[in-house]
């Protein structure tokens, strides 16, 4: 399938959740949509909701009303596996926490997505990417011998290795110190221009927003143009 222009796109999405002293509005009425090769940065507070629209946006968590769409699809119309086959080998994912699996060396994990995808070699494709972050010297460490912002590095390689059209980034550089913060926000930005992938970043650092090509801010469950 040809991707859409608008690789996702949301109209009048909620999420709620019951919870003893009542139903608590994480999400309300949010619409927007990215285009092809747009960068787009959500800004907000903690717990103001940046994360799980994110998740949302990505098929990994589910809307209580409202309607996404991924590459055009509906993903109310998809099952779990359904929505793995859509984000495959068109979706990288950068998270503040790494998400690096901690069995497997930094090679392995880049490999990962390359091989849940299809490719049918998938090793020199994950050598290069982790080439193009520096670290050919690092293939066979596993995540506890790396320092957080090679892990980091590991996990924006396997995020670009499938060559995305999409790129989801939570707070990426939130759980690193500001000198190395910087490199990991120059190297995002280098290799999304590289491949023109679409970028969508929650953050609450204005700095990093500020690359992007617009801003919104959630407050309160709701979404608006940032100043």
């Amino acid at each position: 399938m040809v991707a859409n222009s608008n690789p996702v796109s949301a109209s009048r999405l909620s999420k709620n959740i019951d919870a003893p002293a009542g139903r608590i509005d994480i999400l309300q009425d949010v619409s927007l949509e990215l285009v092809a090769g747009e960068a787009v940065a959500i800004l907000g507070a903690s717990g103001s909701g940046k994360s799980t629209l994110l998740g949302l946006l990505a098929g990994l968590d589910d809307a209580s009303s409202g309607e996404i769409r991924l590459f055009g699809d509906d993903l109310a119309q998809l099952d779990e596996d359904g929505r793995a086959a859509l984000r495959a080998g068109r979706v990288g994912f950068v998270f503040q926490s790494f998400q690096l699996l901690p069995g497997m060396t930094a090679l392995e994990n880049v490999m990962l997505p390359l091989e849940l995808s299809g490719e049918p070699k998938p090793r020199p494709l994950a050598e290069a990417a982790l080439s193009q972050v520096e670290l050919s010297q690092r293939l066979h460490h596993y995540p506890s011998q790396l320092s957080g912002g090679e892990q980091q590095r590991v996990a924006i390689a396997r995020a670009f290795a499938t060559r995305p059209l999409l790129l989801f980034a939570d707070e990426p550089t939130g759980s690193l110190d500001q000198a190395t913060g910087g490199r990991i926000s120059d190297l995002i930005f280098q290799l999304r221009s590289e491949s023109g992938a679409a970028l969508l970043l929650v953050t609450h650092d204005a700095s990093l927003a500020a690359r992007c090509d617009r801003r919104l801010l959630l407050q309160y469950g709701r979404l608006e143009r940032a100043a």
